[in-house]
């Protein structure tokens, strides 16, 4: 009846626990009234059957910090199915335990000597292990090992429901996380298409309001000239109109950026973009070793756009005496725009909310982090890890 009551109380402890770790923690103080230990862990055998995860409370171990292949687990021969029962004395110098390749690690450091470890069934299928470890040498005996089994029979079926409802919680995550970032790509298309088509309208009116304009006067005044001067002079307004159109094309197709390279493109809209505000300082630095000239073409034309972006609202709203771009290969692609103006983009400048919103778009859909501060002035920062443009490029 004792014995009854014992492993009653030990249910009892168990119930209401939703994760393994915590319904460990709450048996361990029943388990140390019949068992001296000073570590206790649960290894139970991940679905492909060929890795392993540690719960753990007591002494915090690597076993816990990451799964293990088990071939290199030291109860290897339990979750393999070899045997169902290992003891020892001292762990730290028998072989079952200590091998080459093992993840024996803890068992050495923390001096790890008598261990007990029973398989855990369930429906007749081994599904872990649960392991007792005491300091002190050679204390458990046959008589140990009944009591883990008796144990082990009691919380096997409920810590596999448990990583059961894990394994579940972990799928509905990732379908959410799947789902939501479809969304965002939905939505992120949509908003680009019609910033494109915005674009679209933009240059028409560039053309129609300053282009057509300036060559229908010229053609006008070409009628009218009458001298060599007036010939020398609309010449001129050509070449004037000849370069606002390229000027045009090159804000619409980032010609420079394939001929040049990212860098130079940069720095060529920066200059550009100061127009009539040549007492702006402005530097453009790559520390990345040209590394984003080798980004796929839709990545690299993207992050030109959010520095086209950032660097026109810092010239046309900051009020600034310093411009800057950084362009580092720092832990993936990292970019930062920067100026010690007097804007707040979200707030003091409406004008540019859309264009906060293509950037923060543009970043999206390449997977990038996006950024804006306001740390002295504006800091514009985009962050691309690595993997995200290998997952995009797989995408394709």
């Amino acid at each position: 009846m004792a014995d009854l009551a014992y492993y009653l109380r030990i249910s009892n402890h168990l119930a209401g626990n939703l994760d393994i770790r915590s319904a460990l923690r709450s048996v361990k103080t029943e388990i140390e009234q019949i068992l001296p230990l000073d570590h206790l862990d649960v290894c139970l055998i991940d679905e492909d059957r060929k890795w392993n995860t540690s719960y753990e409370v007591g002494m915090r171990t690597s076993w816990s910090s990451r799964r293990s292949h088990i071939d290199e687990s030291p109860v290897r021969d339990i979750l393999s199915g070899v045997c169902e029962t290992m003891i020892t004395g001292d762990a730290t110098a028998d072989p079952r335990y200590i091998f080459e390749g093992s993840a024996s690690e803890p068992i050495l450091r923390h001096h790890l000597r008598s261990r007990v470890n029973v398989s855990m069934k369930v429906l007749g299928r081994t599904i872990g292990s649960l392991n007792c470890s005491s300091q002190i040498a050679n204390i458990y005996d046959e008589n140990t090992i009944l009591q883990v089994r008796n144990l082990a029979d009691v919380l096997a079926p409920y810590f596999y429901a448990l990583r059961a409802t894990e394994s579940a919680k972990r799928e509905a995550v990732i379908r959410t996380e799947v789902q939501a970032r479809e969304e965002g790509l939905r939505l992120g298309a949509l908003s680009l298409t019609e910033a494109l088509e915005a674009e679209r309208q933009r240059i028409g009116m560039d053309l129609h309001d300053q282009t057509l304009a300036d060559l229908t006067r010229i053609a006008r005044d070409l009628n009218a000239a009458s001298s060599r001067a007036e010939i020398r002079a609309l010449q001129i307004r050509m070449q004037d109109c000849i370069q606002g159109l390229r000027e045009i094309i090159d804000t619409s197709i980032p010609s420079l950026l394939e001929l040049f390279g990212f860098q130079h493109a940069v720095r060529m809209h920066l200059e550009r973009a100061l127009g009539t505000k040549p007492h702006i300082k402005i530097q453009v630095s790559d520390n990345s070793n040209g590394a984003f000239d080798a980004l796929p073409e839709t990545t690299r034309t993207a992050l030109f756009r959010i520095a086209q972006e950032a660097i026109n609202n810092a010239v046309q709203h900051a009020d600034a005496s310093m411009i800057s771009v950084l362009i580092a290969d720092d832990a993936g692609y990292w970019m930062e725009i920067r100026d010690d103006g007097n804007a707040k983009i979200s707030h003091e400048h409406p004008r540019t909310t859309g264009g906060l919103t293509h950037m923060r778009t543009r970043a999206r859909l390449i997977a990038a982090n996006f950024e804006i501060a306001n740390e002295n002035g504006t800091v514009v920062r985009v962050q691309l890890p690595r993997r995200n443009v290998e997952m995009t490029e797989a995408a394709k």
